[in-house]
C-alpha cells in the first residue's frame, strides 16, 4: 500500500472522530488494499457477495442487465463504500453487477475481517453503523430525486453534484444512468447549451 493511499484511508477513518490514533493505525495496518484493472468485475448477477469495498482511487459502476442492455444505476468514486448490501448482508444472489469503470485502488473487506476488527476495536461498530446509515440515507434520497425528476433535471443534478463523472464515464453510460437513450442525452445537452448562450 502506498503512503498516499494509507493517508487517504487514515483521513477518512479519522473524519468520524470516534477512534484513537492507535485504533486508526490498527485498522490501517490490517486493511486489505488491492489494485484492479478497468473492466474487472467485482460482482456478477447471480453471485453471492462475500466482499465489501471502499474506493481509494478510481470508479466502480453498478448496473443491471435488462433485456440484453446494461442499465447503469450507480457510480462509486473516491471515498465512497461499495457493496451489494442485500447480497452481502443476507448472503443471497446479487441482482446486479459491479465493475471497475477505471483502474481502481480499493480496500477489500469481508464479514470475517469486519467481525475480527470489531472484536479488537469495539467502537468500530459505531463507525460502521454511521457509514451504513449515511450511505443508506443517501441512496434513498438519490432514488427519491430520480423518480420525481425529469431526465433533464437528473442531468442537471449530475452536473451540480457530480460533475467529475461527465469526464470519466462514457456518454452512453451517463445516458443509461439518467434513464434515456444516448441521442436523447445529446438533445438535452444541446438544449442546455443553447439556453446558456441565450443568457450570455
Amino acid at each position: 500500500m502506498s503512503i498516499s493511499m494509507k493517508n487517504l484511508l487514515k483521513e477518512f477513518i479519522e473524519s468520524f472522530g470516534l477512534l484513537t490514533d492507535q485504533e486508526v493505525k490498527t485498522i490501517i495496518d490490517n486493511a486489505n488494499i488491492k489494485s484492479f484493472k478497468k473492466g474487472t468485475f467485482l460482482l456478477k448477477e447471480g453471485q453471492v457477495s462475500d466482499k465489501c469495498y471502499f474506493v481509494l482511487k478510481g470508479c466502480v459502476r453498478e448496473f443491471y442487465a435488462v433485456d440484453g442492455e446494461e442499465k447503469s444505476t450507480a457510480f462509486f468514486t473516491e471515498m465512497q463504500p461499495v457493496t451489494s448490501f442485500t447480497s452481502y448482508t443476507n448472503q443471497t444472489p446479487s441482482k446486479h453487477y459491479l465493475i471497475c469503470a477505471e483502474d481502481c485502488v480499493l480496500t477489500v473487506g469481508t464479514q470475517d475481517l469486519e467481525k475480527e476488527m470489531c472484536e479488537r476495536i469495539p467502537r468500530l461498530e459505531s463507525v460502521i453503523r454511521q457509514e451504513v446509515e449515511r450511505s443508506t440515507g443517501k441512496a434513498q434520497d438519490d432514488f427519491a430525486n430520480f423518480i420525481t425528476s425529469s431526465p433533464e433535471k437528473r442531468y442537471l443534478n449530475l452536473l451540480e453534484n457530480r460533475p467529475d463523472l461527465l469526464n470519466r464515464i462514457p456518454q452512453h453510460q451517463i445516458a443509461s444512468y439518467i434513464g434515456v437513450k444516448p441521442e436523447s442525452l445529446s438533445r438535452i445537452r444541446k438544449r442546455l447549451l443553447q439556453g446558456e448562450k441565450k443568457k450570455a
